[in-house]
């Protein structure tokens, strides 16, 4: 069975979600630029492990966060993006919410380098940032419902599943898969930058959106 998350269907948020969507337009440049670039571009600007630590290529701690390994990739990651990210958006505020998810994708990305220090696979993908905010949402909203997509074998479901619920199940599966990938040298899925990222998220999530909150009192006071 898979799931495919539509949005949360329990509050609004109260502004427009324009980081989100620029994120998103960020991505889609960038995969166009993959596109157009080749395996060459995508060499250039994925992160390596075994070169970030003999220092070498730092950038690209940030810069594989933006790229992504084929259409399936790119589009169910911006799905999950936007089943979750304008709600914690509008709770962070969107200076803030940037830096998180920029911090949420670095965290991931070093994650996953102390995973696979060695391996000369390129990484890439928004995944570990998107975790991030997952991780956030099921921190500061556990109990909203999601619309969700339930696909099992060729019957389609749409249904109301509790975000703790479809969070946590999440984040085991990645649990569960990252012992079995962690010795794998050919690619696959980055499970430990996923794990990096959520950790983060959900350790982060109150203490950004605590500075929010604070700074929002002290300009009205």
């Amino acid at each position: 069975m898979s799931v495919i998350p539509l949005g949360d269907v329990s509050r609004r948020p109260v502004r427009a979600p324009v980081v989100t969507m620029l994120i998103i337009l960020a991505n889609v440049v960038v995969f166009a630029c993959e596109l157009v670039g080749g395996e060459a571009f995508v060499t250039r600007w994925s992160l390596i492990p075994a070169q970030i630590v003999t220092g070498h290529r730092l950038t690209t701690i940030l810069t594989g966060v933006f790229l992504h390994g084929g259409w399936s990739h790119i589009i169910g990651n911006m799905v999950f993006l936007w089943a979750f990210g304008p709600e914690i958006e509008d709770t962070m505020g969107r200076v803030r919410y940037l830096l998180f998810y920029l911090l949420g994708g670095v965290v991931a990305s070093l994650v996953q380098v102390a995973a696979n220090a060695h391996s000369t696979v390129p990484n890439l993908g928004a995944s570990g940032a998107i975790a991030a905010v997952m991780g956030a949402f099921v921190v500061m909203f556990p109990r909203d419902r999601i619309k969700t997509l339930l696909f099992f074998l060729v019957f389609v479901r749409v249904r109301f599943v509790p975000a703790a619920l479809l969070i946590g199940l999440w984040f085991v599966t990645q649990l569960v898969s990252v012992g079995a990938v962690a010795n794998v040298e050919t690619g696959g899925v980055a499970y430990a930058a996923h794990i990096g990222g959520f950790v983060f998220g959900a350790l982060a999530a109150r203490a950004f959106a605590r500075a929010r909150r604070d700074a929002h009192r002290s300009w009205v006071m």
